[in-house]
């Protein structure tokens, strides 16, 4: 119990540097005095509320070229909204820099203070997302999922952030309870009609903004590596030319949703209407690239957080 206590203070401690620090704009050697503490001690409390993500850092100057390139995206493919993020060529992540945009992009919209329903996808990207988010009061949105928040033994999906985000927005949530592929088609409508599940449908369809990921198919694919899939059911998808999925719905290179037993099996709502709602991709990285540029053409999002390599390409294709 001691220790427990030791280490919460020690976390107040770090929460009060990091915001003298980031918030208020003091030295080091001033929140030294402040807190009664040295000068070294203040360096290790305000690294210790980085390593703890008590602090969310953004920047808000714009880059021009980013800035360029999101406009020139938007006009190619016939956008709402373009956020391009620096890419970091010397980093492995996949949500660096695209996370904390969508964070802030989302937050905006759970700020209006009309009431809205708020769809979110699921997915890697997503989950960083809500990670960034800051704490919020929102009790006039609905927050809703598009995907099933099971996992194919029955377990808590993991990367479903529905369960997630309502810790960080008071707001209500209606979550899914369905697996995001079921066993058949006739299953998959047998679920949708049941009580507890065809009220959260009819909300979904009726959303004003979507937040997705888009995700590449490949032998590394989310949806084999999570057991959505099996490696057959990937490698039949493949050979008919699947490149990308969003909540589960494959598609191929040109954006058109394939004709495969496993997209009759999809449990996910399908997206709502684009000429009423907005519905956001997030996603960055070249394993992704071919996956995005698929979802632009074939209209399944009008707008877009990516990074500035991933806008390279998509002017390019």
């Amino acid at each position: 119990m001691a220790r427990r206590q030791e280490g919460q203070t020690r976390l107040d401690e770090a929460a009060r540097a990091g915001w003298l620090y980031y918030v208020a704009g003091r030295t080091q050697d001033e929140i030294a005095q402040s807190l009664g503490v040295s000068r070294q001690t203040a360096q290790r409390l305000v690294s210790l509320a980085v390593a703890e993500k008590l602090i969310k850092v953004r920047l808000d100057h714009p880059i021009a070229e980013c800035l360029e390139y999101a406009e020139r995206v938007k006009e190619r493919y016939g956008l709402k909204s373009v956020e391009v993020v620096p890419s970091d060529p010397g980093s492995s992540s996949s949500t660096i820099g695209v996370a904390e945009t969508g964070a802030a992009e989302l937050e905006r919209w759970l700020k209006r203070p009309e009431p809205l329903v708020v769809a979110m996808g699921t997915g890697r990207t997503l989950r960083a997302v809500i990670d960034q988010l800051s704490p919020m009061e929102c009790p006039q949105h609905k927050i809703v999922s598009l995907t099933g928040n099971i996992s194919p033994d029955g377990s808590a999906a993991y990367f479903n952030v529905i369960f997630s985000m309502a810790d960080a927005v008071k707001a209500p949530h209606f979550p899914m309870p369905l697996p995001v592929i079921v066993s058949s088609r006739e299953e998959r409508d047998l679920l949708h009609r049941q009580p507890l599940v065809a009220p959260t449908i009819e909300l979904g369809h009726r959303s004003d903004v979507a937040f997705v990921g888009v995700g590449e198919m490949t032998m590394e694919a989310p949806l084999l590596l999570d057991g959505f899939l099996d490696r057959e059911e990937m490698r039949q998808l493949l050979d008919i030319g699947a490149v990308g999925e969003i909540c589960g719905w494959v598609f191929d290179a040109e954006g058109h949703l394939l004709d495969h037993p496993v997209n009759d099996r999809v449990a996910s709502l399908s997206l709502p209407p684009r000429d009423r709602a907005t519905v956001i991709g997030l996603a960055q990285g070249a394993r992704k690239h071919t996956a995005i540029r698929a979802a632009l053409r074939g209209g399944h999002v009008n707008g877009l957080i990516t990074d500035e390599i991933t806008a390279r390409f998509l002017l390019q294709s």
